[in-house]
């Protein structure tokens, strides 16, 4: 299979064959990101995709149960090019299960209900949504390009076609100056998106970003580990998705949990006590990632 640069992919689909169908991100402007910066957003031609599908399958066979499409947005795809991509991944896999790639609120809401409905019965499964942020100041200073409503709107949206979403918020983002504002207004609005899969990060500042040079000039400071472990503890005991999948095993957090909200929310609560206290190691930084 061909890349482009580097390619990521969320800690679930680490099993799943990697299919990269756009190049980059079509927004590329959030101030912390420098995931797609090297990369202009283009979507790549269908018959090189085709040729991809055919050596995905001589290579690992029809039992591909699991696709992940990227790049960093690939909802942004246009519908008539998903439509026969998603044929040539059920003709070329019997076997697959879920097909599920990154999305902005503003993919969503580009498309129409009927256009979502289209996708889901082709075989599009999952979306992967990073509002990151409920706060509207945090979101704005990040360059979100999405508010809060927008978010709402989208999973709303996303819902009524048949998809499922994870949500992904990030520990952090609102800095020292935001740091409840922005853990309480995410609980809010992981509850608002109500999605099945939910999933916190933590903020790294990657040095050549805007959000870096903001930090270098005094604009902005990131919470100690103690002060994100309690911006943790504020989304998990105020979030109330009617029955989502918790999980921080993402490299970049520091004390990997899971379980479900709200049906566990007083199991991970104790242990994130325990850990805000000191009583529980917590992930080395230096094996910390992206």
């Amino acid at each position: 299979m061909r890349y482009e640069g580097r390619v990521y992919r969320p800690p679930s689909e680490g099993d799943a064959f990697i299919l990269q169908a756009t190049i980059g991100c079509s927004h590329n402007l959030c101030t912390y990101c420098d995931m797609y910066r090297e990369k202009r957003f283009r979507v790549r031609p269908h018959e090189e995709l085709l040729e991809d599908i055919a050596l995905a399958r001589a290579v690992y066979g029809p039992s591909v149960a699991k696709v992940f499409v990227a790049d960093g947005d690939a909802l942004a795809l246009p519908t008539e090019r998903w439509l026969p991509l998603l044929e040539a991944l059920r003709d070329a896999f019997p076997g697959l299960r879920r097909v599920s790639c990154y999305a902005t609120a503003r993919n969503v809401l580009e498309k129409t209900p009927a256009e979502l409905e289209r996708l889901r019965r082709a075989g599009l499964d999952l979306l992967y949504i990073g509002p990151e942020s409920g706060d509207p100041l945090v979101l704005k200073r990040i360059v979100k390009g999405a508010g809060y409503e927008e978010h709402v709107a989208a999973a709303a949206r996303a819902h009524a076609a048949g998809l499922r979403l994870s949500a992904i918020f990030l520990l952090g983002a609102g800095g020292v100056d935001r740091s409840r504002e922005h853990a309480e207004a995410s609980a809010r609005l992981a509850s608002d998106m109500d999605p099945e899969f939910l999933a916190a990060l933590t903020l790294t500042i990657v040095p050549g970003t805007p959000l870096a040079r903001l930090a270098q000039r005094g604009g902005f400071r990131l919470p100690d580990v103690r002060g994100l472990l309690r911006e943790l503890r504020t989304f998990v005991a105020g979030a109330e998705p009617s029955d989502a999948l918790f999980r921080t095993n993402h490299a970049s957090n520091y004390l990997p949990l899971g379980g479900r909200l709200p049906a566990d929310r007083e199991r991970i609560l104790t242990v994130l006590d325990r850990a805000i206290a000191g009583e529980i190691p917590l992930r080395p930084e230096a094996a910390r990632g992206l």
